[in-house]
């Protein structure tokens, strides 16, 4: 039996079959047995409780490791209910909120009790927390790793919060010295504010300018020097300037613990077509050239991840020019389709999207039992239309504010259904649960291929 994506039911056991599946080791049709929310078989394709039809391809939940939720305390910024909403619009089933833009920032425990509780009652998919690494919090790292943090994220450069200041050389010595001693992760913001002036004017090419590839590169050589000497597992985020694949791929090559992420708007936006304050970030998006060479570095996995880095804002804080506008994307909604519109283009697979969106940040957060579409793990979906177009209409997103640099493009790749553990995500009723780094190891999905 065939059924549209409105009547798709879960019970307490189901069985799904899909013409199109997507696994750890390739594209394959394939009948799923869902038992409590969880894989427990995967066999050859027969006609099961639903059948999907022969288009819609059955790929693992996306994990996104790196969405700026903002509540407790500026939740008029985004909120646990729309951050999580949206996501589940755009397929992904599990985010990892970041640490800094709520107040209080996760830097002790009881700030991440009071994160918890904020989201406990509002999420809609499975949700997960970074601590944070700031001057002074030293002692509260190994209660925040022991309370479930999957990791600790720090700035090397002001992050833009007063409540959440960078890390100097010496601090970031002392914080991955201590991560490193119960095998922690640290997740860092690699850019060296000296390399970085204030922008000429209020154009796009004065705030590029301002920011060199040089300022990514230096942090990512110090950063990289200090986990040489420290041994901390290090994870580089929102990689936009290639530059620093060499730095990183030589790292690998040493046997150093480094991985690293790139963000959907790296990979499918460049400089050239740069329009108002919606597409400003840090660091910014650079040239054509540079987004072809930062797809390479996924190709050759030099970079790890792909995440959304969703840093959303109100309308106001994004008035003025480049030089005075916040800097953030909110795509937490987007990514699946905008990666999908350029890496289909280049004969990029599903397989590897699910590679980069799903296993690879799941591992990342130390999550058992996400990003994988295989016994054992929960079954959490994205059922694509992998072939079907849209036009993107902020009024429809489902975050807070209907701000994105994506406004009025046709992107490829609907995302029909949303499953939870063997349910459909609604888009009203808040399913999903909290998330923590102390879940049991799960089966062997590795990083990189």
């Amino acid at each position: 039996m065939q059924v549209g994506a409105r009547q798709l039911l879960a019970g307490p056991d189901l069985v799904i079959s899909a013409h199109r599946l997507v696994t750890p080791d390739g594209e394959r049709s394939g009948r799923l047995t869902i038992r409590a929310g969880r894989i427990v078989e995967l066999e050859d394709f027969a006609p099961g409780d639903v059948t999907l039809p022969d288009s819609w391809v059955l790929m693992p939940g996306l994990v996104d490791s790196h969405v700026h939720v903002n509540e407790p305390g500026r939740t008029d910024w985004e909120g646990f209910a729309s951050a999580t909403a949206a996501a589940a619009a755009g397929g992904v089933t599990t985010i990892v909120d970041m640490p800094l833009n709520s107040i209080p920032p996760t830097t002790t425990v009881a700030a991440l009790s009071a994160k918890r509780a904020a989201a406990r009652d509002a999420v809609q998919v499975d949700t997960a927390f970074w601590g944070g690494a700031v001057p002074g919090n030293l002692a509260d790292l190994d209660p925040l790793h022991e309370a479930g943090v999957v990791g600790f994220k720090c700035f090397l450069l002001p992050s833009g919060v007063d409540e959440f200041p960078p890390l100097s050389p010496d601090e970031l010595s002392a914080a991955m010295e201590r991560i490193a001693s119960f095998d922690g992760l640290l997740i860092a913001h690699a850019e060296d504010a000296a390399a970085i002036a204030e922008p000429a004017g209020p154009s796009y090419r004065d705030f590029v300018a301002s920011r060199p590839p040089e300022a990514e590169s230096r942090a990512v050589f110090a950063l990289l020097t200090t986990t040489q000497r420290t041994g901390c597992r290090t994870h580089i985020v929102h990689v936009s300037a290639a530059e620093v694949l060499p730095l990183i791929a030589e790292a690998k090559a040493a046997g150093l613990p480094v991985t690293a992420e790139t963000c959907p708007h790296y990979l499918t936006l460049s400089a050239e077509e740069v329009g108002g304050t919606e597409f400003k970030c840090c660091p910014p998006i650079r040239g054509a050239a540079n987004r072809d060479a930062l797809w390479q570095g996924l190709r050759d996995g030099t970079l790890d991840c792909v995440v959304s880095d969703h840093s959303p804002c109100p309308p106001a804080l994004k008035a003025g020019g480049f030089d005075a506008a916040w800097g953030g994307i909110a795509s937490v909604q987007l990514g699946f389709s905008a990666v999908w519109t350029d890496a289909a283009a280049r004969g990029v697979t599903l397989v590897d999207i699910a590679r980069w969106m799903s296993a690879a940040p799941a591992r990342l957060a130390g999550l058992p039992r996400k990003g994988a579409i295989a016994p054992g793990f929960d079954a959490d979906f994205a059922v694509i239309d992998p072939e079907a177009t849209w036009t993107v209409d902020p009024a429809q997103l489902r975050q807070r504010h209907p701000l994105t640099p994506y406004a009025g493009q046709t992107l490829r790749g609907v995302v029909r259904e949303t499953w939870l553990r063997g349910e459909r995500v609604d888009g009203v009723t808040p399913r999903g649960r909290l998330l923590s780094r102390a879940d049991p190891p799960r089966p062997g999905v590795r990083l990189r291929p």
